[in-house]
């Protein structure tokens, strides 16, 4: 189980607002906080999870792939940071000797703090809001309505790179008991470079069954 806190914006008033959230990871996944102990988190996960490689890559070869790993691993982490990111959560364990290729990050959004504007309201404008190829759908998230959004996604950086597009799917979610305040859960893969895939969609599958288990809590 994971357990993330919220910044300790409350007020006296709003002291039944949740504190952080819980959620159950698949085996093999792991939480990268980016608020506080960012650095910690990625020094055990590259030098206590990843003691495994990926088929293929001679054991010699295995610090190197570490390092590159981390490189990739802080790139990530301080974008995520940079746009309002809690946690980034990945697998670091390869399944089958291959690791898969998809994250997810949870993170606090600009919406305002307009208490006037009811949830359903401000869910509906955002699901109005066009994303080519994409859809949204009206979900129950921790007992209350959210957003699912689906949609592909390729970007000027990834073609550059010559990388494949990616699968996205975000919830938007209102924090309970603190109206005006919203989060997303925000999940990308390339699959199997098929974003069309059966494999991506097990995948996705996987990731809408980690946000079944999400709950705000309260300590």
């Amino acid at each position: 189980m994971s357990v993330s806190d919220l910044d300790e914006q409350q007020s006296a008033l709003e002291r039944t607002a949740p504190g952080g959230y819980e959620l159950v990871l698949p085996p093999g996944w792991v939480r990268i906080p980016l608020r506080e102990g960012m650095k910690e988190a990625l020094e055990k996960i590259l030098f206590s999870h990843m003691e495994q490689v990926p088929e293929g890559i001679p054991r010699d070869d295995a610090m190197r792939f570490r390092l590159e790993m981390r490189r990739q691993l802080e790139k990530q982490a301080r974008a995520a940071r940079r746009n309002g990111g809690l946690d980034l959560y990945l697998p670091v364990l390869p399944r089958g000797g291959i690791f898969l290729m998809a994250s997810f990050i949870v993170a606090e959004l600009p919406i305002g703090r307009d208490h006037t504007i009811p949830p359903q309201a401000v869910l509906a404008q955002l699901a109005a809001e066009e994303v080519p190829g994409g859809t949204a759908t009206t979900v129950d998230v921790a007992g209350a309505p959210a957003l699912r959004r689906v949609y592909p996604s390729t970007s000027a950086e990834q073609e550059q790179q010559d990388a494949p597009p990616t699968r996205r799917v975000d919830y938007v979610v209102p924090v309970a008991d603190d109206p005006g305040r919203w989060i997303s859960i925000n999940f990308s893969t390339p699959g199997d470079g098929d974003i069309d895939s059966e494999f991506t969609d097990v995948l996705v599958e996987l990731f809408d069954a980690v946000v079944g288990t999400f709950r705000w809590s309260y300590e």
